[in-house]
């Protein structure tokens, strides 16, 4: 059964990468802007930069919660698990990306292209695939982990505008060994859902929620976040409240240790910068 998931999965990948070179291969045709920014919260959106820009990213998510007050300066105490983040438009459909998080020295490679754009000048409706794999190189002991193994997803996005404002985003997602523990490893499906409301050019409200299966403690409870996103000069910051600290896709897909209740609120941040050269 792991034998025919795990070619399932690299079949999956083999699709992406072959509709990422034919996306990469057509002429440029400029889209409707859905969301402003390639990133939600957590999730990715249809999103992609022009060709030759690169984006770089710094993300964290602060250990205290939020309701411990000013004994953890209302969660801004820290510690932190901390994010890098580089990629690449090798067009102005594909881009290409490293990450890596301080949890597990989670290390990934990613594409994502955006392969249809559509619907109407009411309506436009945006299309896009991703994929990446990632490597846990100081994974925590376990039958699984100690094995250093990989983990892989592939998800299609769905972008829409509904009015002038409200940009709304389906991720289904295919993931593949969530839990990096376990020595036998899972192929799983989760759904991902978010949306932002744009009250400006340069300021919007943000929310995004991940439904995934309960799959022991520390990945028991759907991911949820919500927060702000300012937009100026080529950045993108966003600041959030979630019950989710990881950040890297393999790790964020599966689930988090806490209930999505204002006591287990934790602070986050990310910020992006896209850089011209």
């Amino acid at each position: 059964m792991a034998g025919r998931l795990s070619k399932s999965l690299v079949a999956t990948i083999g699709v992406l990468l072959a509709v990422l070179l034919l996306a990469g291969a057509q002429s440029t045709v400029q889209a409707q802007v859905v969301f402003h920014s390639p990133q939600s919260a957590n999730l990715p959106t249809a999103e992609t930069l022009s060709k030759g820009q690169w984006l770089f990213e710094i993300s964290h998510r602060f250990f205290p919660p939020v309701a411990d007050g000013a004994d953890v300066l209302w969660g801004f105490d820290g510690p932190v698990i901390n994010r890098l983040g580089l990629a690449i438009a090798a067009s102005d459909r594909v881009m290409f990306g490293v990450l890596r998080s301080n949890l597990s020295d989670n290390l990934e490679l990613n594409a994502k292209a955006r392969v249809f754009e559509g619907g109407s000048d009411a309506t436009p409706v945006m299309i896009g695939l991703m994929g990446g794999i990632a490597w846990n190189t100081e994974a925590p002991t376990g039958a699984g982990a100690d094995e250093n193994e990989s983990q892989q997803y592939a998800q299609v996005i769905f972008n829409t505008l509904l009015g002038d404002r409200f940009a709304l985003g389906v991720v289904p997602t295919v993931l593949r060994n969530p839990t990096i523990e376990e020595a036998e490893s899972q192929t799983v499906f989760v759904l991902g859902l978010h949306g932002q409301l744009y009250v400006s050019d340069g300021f919007s409200f943000l929310g995004e929620w991940i439904v995934s299966e309960n799959r022991g403690v520390e990945q028991a409870y759907d991911s949820g976040s919500f927060g702000i996103e300012l937009e100026t000069r080529g950045h993108f910051f966003k600041v959030v409240l979630s019950n989710q600290q990881w950040m890297n896709p393999t790790q964020v897909l599966g689930g988090t240790g806490y209930e999505f209740t204002p006591g287990e609120w934790r602070v986050g941040f990310n910020i992006q910068r896209k850089l011209i050269f």
